[in-house]
């Protein structure tokens, strides 16, 4: 067929049925299309001779030197220290960081990225919201050709490279632990119900009582925020249950210290009425009385890796997606001493 200069991508998208985005990413041989598409639409190009428009290669390719960065929130010490973790790595190649808070809303992280220049990013680093149940707005934007890297709250279904903690080896050495000091009866105060880290450290720590023979009590199992406050409120129940646990393992250190202030609040003392575990090992942790045991989350590395991984991704747009597991480690302390 003579070359036809008015062929275009929407020619090619519409005989094979496929959107125009997909056709784009095909003919730059991006990571995230099939070998098979691929070779449907590179086959219907040569058969159409379709030669691309070089400005719209050139705009393709225009580099912008800023990468974004979708977190639920900010003004906690793990993500603080995630974000040092990336800014330091893009400023050492040149990148610029743009920041965007979802505030743990599914709906204003859905318009964060609904509104999203594409053009104006290289690639996206993402930590869902707390609601987050639903993978569709960020395909969305991988179909348009935007890399994108998931870290610590990443969504299962979504194939693209991750950066996660080892949170179920967390979670299984923190119960394990607790038996250990000769605690029986533990609770677990566990997060949201939809986000993959509250899904790892409960079966955590359902597999490790399981090892150790002990009954599994969901009436000692609760789901709720992330939050101090949610710790109290979740601790306030636990109290009104019997028998009483003798330990918890929180999802997270703020909830841990919302159970101890609860304790405190109801006459129990730490850890002599119950003992605690946290998850993150926080600043805070250190200082609080009794100081809390915890498993130690490496948040600078995993801001430094996941942004790695994200410039390797834009310089090697064919690149497979990986899923890195960073390791956690336990940090024993008073909270946790049975007496």
């Amino acid at each position: 067929m003579k070359n036809n200069k008015n062929i275009t991508i929407k020619h090619i998208a519409q005989t094979l049925g496929i959107s125009t985005s997909t056709v784009s990413r095909a003919l730059h041989d991006a990571y995230d299309v099939s070998p098979e598409t691929r070779r449907k639409v590179m086959a219907l190009a040569e058969e159409l001779d379709y030669k691309p428009n070089p400005y719209a290669v050139s705009l393709v390719k225009q580099n912008t030197k800023i990468i974004g960065v979708l977190l639920p929130e900010i003004a906690v010490y793990y993500f603080s220290m995630v974000v040092k973790g990336i800014q330091d790595v893009a400023y050492s190649v040149g990148y610029n960081t743009m920041f965007f808070i979802s505030g743990e809303s599914l709906e204003r992280e859905k318009t964060i990225l609904k509104n999203l220049n594409v053009n104006s990013l290289d690639g996206l680093l993402v930590s869902v919201s707390a609601e987050t149940n639903t993978s569709e707005h960020f395909k969305k934007l991988i179909d348009k050709g935007l890399p994108i890297v998931f870290f610590d709250r990443v969504l299962d279904d979504i194939h693209t490279s991750k950066v996660i903690q080892d949170d179920y080896q967390g979670a299984f050495m923190a119960t394990q632990h607790l038996i250990q000091q000769g605690f029986t009866r533990i609770a677990h105060l566990g997060g949201p119900k939809g986000i993959n880290i509250t899904q790892q450290r409960l079966q955590g720590y359902l597999d490790a009582l399981t090892e150790s023979g002990l009954p599994i009590r969901k009436n000692y199992i609760t789901h709720s925020g992330l939050t101090e406050e949610n710790g109290v409120e979740d601790m306030s129940k636990l109290l009104a249950i019997k028998p009483l646990p003798d330990a918890l393992f929180c999802v997270n250190d703020r909830k841990a210290i919302g159970a101890m202030l609860a304790l405190k609040r109801y006459g129990y003392k730490v850890p002599q009425h119950m003992g605690i575990i946290g998850f993150q090992n926080a600043p805070i942790s250190e200082v609080v009385t009794p100081s809390l045991t915890t498993i130690e989350q490496t948040a600078y590395e995993i801001g430094a890796k996941s942004c790695q991984l994200l410039l390797d991704h834009i310089k090697t747009p064919d690149m497979e997606p990986q899923t890195v597991v960073m390791p956690t480690r336990l940090i024993v302390r008073e909270s946790s001493r049975k007496t």
